[in-house]
């Protein structure tokens, strides 16, 4: 049978591990994504580590089941837990979400979700404080995919007339603005449900990581919280 070759990606606390962003696995004709963990688990850097941390997976954007066969090609993403404290639609012109590493404007994402049914704008900022700065590190291309699902999912529940998001990365000094969320709706409590919503979701679901940096000094990955679908490896 002739062996699957897949880039693994990888991102901060696992990168740091690894010392590196990517690398390539040979793998059996057939193998799942389980495999291709239990293959990873035995890498430079990764001994034990995946053993430890809650691990999900993602195959070509997309999360994915243990079980999933892998294809030549696929690129497999190991998702550490997520602490996120021009961009996709999710299929809907109502939709805007975006990652990017300038600063943020709160003027111009609430006006991306202005219309004229929308009685209520509400936004939240997400900001730095206490600390210098804050180091922002994210799979981009899956995480504007998911952000903007996120978005689709709380217009259609809260029937919101539009919603946006963007979430810098790169370094955020005090003060600045990390992630902004902008809802729309005829009522307001339509509208403070559905950005609220939004910025609980984004904070758990899209695999953006952070962490603190105070007088030069780096802090280690916050613990954060498992990405769906997370699970640590047993045996």
């Amino acid at each position: 049978m002739v062996p699957v070759t897949v880039r693994v990606r990888l991102f901060a606390m696992l990168r740091e591990r690894a010392g590196r962003d990517s690398l390539e696995i040979e793998l059996p004709d057939g193998a799942t994504v389980g495999d291709a963990i239990e293959a990873l688990a035995l890498e430079p850097g990764l001994e034990g580590v995946l053993e430890r941390v809650p691990v999900a997976m993602a195959v070509n954007l997309e999360y994915a089941r243990p079980e999933m066969a892998l294809r030549a090609g696929d690129e497999l993403a190991l998702i550490p837990p997520v602490s996120g404290g021009a961009g996709g639609d999710a299929g809907s012109a109502r939709v805007w979400a975006t990652v990017v590493e300038e600063p943020l404007s709160v003027e111009a994402v609430s006006g991306l979700v202005r219309r004229g049914a929308a009685g209520a704008i509400v936004t939240f900022q997400g900001t730095t404080r206490d600390v210098e700065r804050l180091e922002y590190e994210a799979y981009g291309e899956m995480a504007e995919r998911r952000i903007a699902a996120i978005l689709a999912d709380c217009v259609e529940r809260h029937g919101l007339e539009a919603a946006a998001a963007a979430h810098r990365v790169g370094s955020v000094p005090r003060g600045e603005a990390s992630v902004i969320v902008a809802a729309s709706a005829a009522h307001r409590a339509e509208a403070f449900a559905g950005a609220r919503q939004a910025i609980d979701r984004i904070k758990e679901e899209a695999p953006i990581w952070k962490r603190e940096v105070d007088g030069g000094t780096e802090r280690d990955w916050p613990a954060g919280s498992p990405a769906p679908g997370a699970a640590r490896r047993t045996g």
